[in-house]
């Protein structure tokens, strides 16, 4: 039963995490039609930056999580503005720019803070609370509830804001929303703020738990697209289902075995879905 309660515990705070990555990654495809392979890199980046500001420099966990959110969020408005604007007439040109960004970003954190230097930031929350007679650090348990309140926040904003208006018509119909005087420019460079300020949001979450290095981004993105394609493309609601889902039965496979086999079952699991429906959970099936 311990070892039941602390898979569960651990999948919990594997879902809040991938659920930020993933919803900001859904968001910035829904509105801009951009994969962005970059998006684990901001994770990396939402996590060195937490480091530096809050355990380098001595502002304190509450600075570097801040932090690490501006940080993420300029570098997402400036490949909005310097990169993705000037390429929308080129339907391969983001996505390559985004493999370029990718490559920038690992480069320089590897340069600047070593390819091995599996930092750690120090978390706020000492101590452990008592579950079931099981141990459970504070700071797991704030991550869950961060996760819950940055979601929640997310869903008050996009269904009874202007922005949020803007922004789902935009991810509908680019061309009705410029009928109705929303600039696609400014909602663009919003929502690509949004996306990147989430996934560094993530990355400080982490920062106290995993051990920061240039490549952490690499496993994020490769779960985040495998939870996007579950939940179905452009569906927010679907990325938060599937991240729950997709985390929980990766925490429990590896609890069980190990993280290879976990990943080739992650892997299984989403053709099983693909197969039964193709849309993904909560996709809507498009006509051609």
């Amino acid at each position: 039963m311990q070892f039941l309660i602390e898979t569960l515990i651990n999948s919990a705070m594997a879902s809040a995490a991938s659920a930020l990555v993933v919803v900001g990654l859904a968001l910035i495809f829904g509105v801009m039609r951009i994969e962005n392979f970059a998006h684990g890199e901001l994770y990396m980046v939402g996590a060195y930056a937490a480091w530096y500001f809050g355990t380098s420099l001595g502002g304190g966990y509450a600075v570097g999580f801040v932090a690490a959110v501006m940080v993420t969020a300029m570098i997402g408005v400036f490949m909005e503005v310097f990169l993705f604007r000037r390429l929308k007439e080129n339907p391969m040109g983001p996505l390559i720019v985004t493999i370029g960004v990718l490559l920038v970003l690992q480069t320089a954190a590897a340069w600047l803070f070593g390819v091995n230097s599996n930092l750690l930031v120090d978390s706020p929350f000492a101590g452990a609370a008592s579950i079931a007679g099981i141990n459970v650090p504070w700071h797991r348990l704030f991550v869950i509830g961060a996760a819950i309140v940055l979601l929640g926040g997310l869903t008050v904003l996009l269904r009874t804001t202007k922005f949020g208006w803007a922004l789902r018509a935009v991810a509908q119909d680019k061309d009705a929303a410029r009928l109705q005087g929303i600039s696609i420019g400014a909602i663009s460079l919003l929502a690509m703020a949004l996306s990147a300020g989430l996934a560094g949001a993530a990355g400080a979450l982490m920062a106290p738990i995993v051990r920061i290095s240039p490549y952490m981004g690499q496993p994020i993105i490769i779960t985040a697209f495998i939870v996007i394609i579950l939940g179905g493309i452009g569906s927010l609601e679907g990325a938060i289902l599937a991240a729950i889902i997709y985390s929980t039965f990766f925490t429990f496979i590896s609890a069980y075995f190990d993280s290879t086999v976990a990943s080739i079952a992650g892997l299984c699991l989403m053709l099983l879905v693909l197969v039964v429906k193709p849309s993904g959970l909560m996709g809507k099936a498009q006509k051609v």
